[in-house]
């Protein structure tokens, strides 16, 4: 088998409205498709980073939490590349948004840092690694 890309991660929230805002306004995502299913009482909203379609959100009513830690089995994180952690996480102060300190990745030297969508879902900004300068 040969996969091509990661197609989308799909992510059922608690609270629609407070997720969307944080998808689109804080993490900068477009919405490309927005449905609501009056059957199911759900919305679903395919989200993009400028043409990629990458995030698909759900909402349904009284969705159970997940029982879940960094080291439980499971989805450990999302992570989406920026070209500065330190003018990401500026951003997210401007904006009230908490997040964890910077840290260095121990075997890229890369820095990341972590931060949390409405619902508690680990989100890692994870910094480009730039080709090496020519000289």
């Amino acid at each position: 088998m040969k996969l091509n890309k990661v197609h989308h991660i799909a992510i059922i929230c608690s609270h629609y409205e407070r997720s969307l805002d944080f998808y689109t306004r804080v993490l900068g995502m477009n919405i490309i498709a927005e449905h609501y299913r009056a059957e199911r009482m759900s919305h679903k909203t395919d989200l993009a980073l400028g043409n990629d379609y990458v995030v698909e959100l759900f909402s349904f009513p009284d969705p159970p939490s997940r029982l879940t830690r960094p080291e439980a089995a499971g989805l450990r994180h999302l992570a989406f590349e920026v070209d500065s952690v330190a003018a990401a996480v500026g951003e997210l102060d401007g904006m009230g948004v908490p997040h964890e300190d910077i840290r260095v990745d121990e075997c890229t030297g890369q820095p990341f840092v972590f931060l949390h969508d409405p619902d508690g879902l680990p989100i890692e900004l994870y910094e480009r690694k730039c080709a090496p300068s020519q000289t």
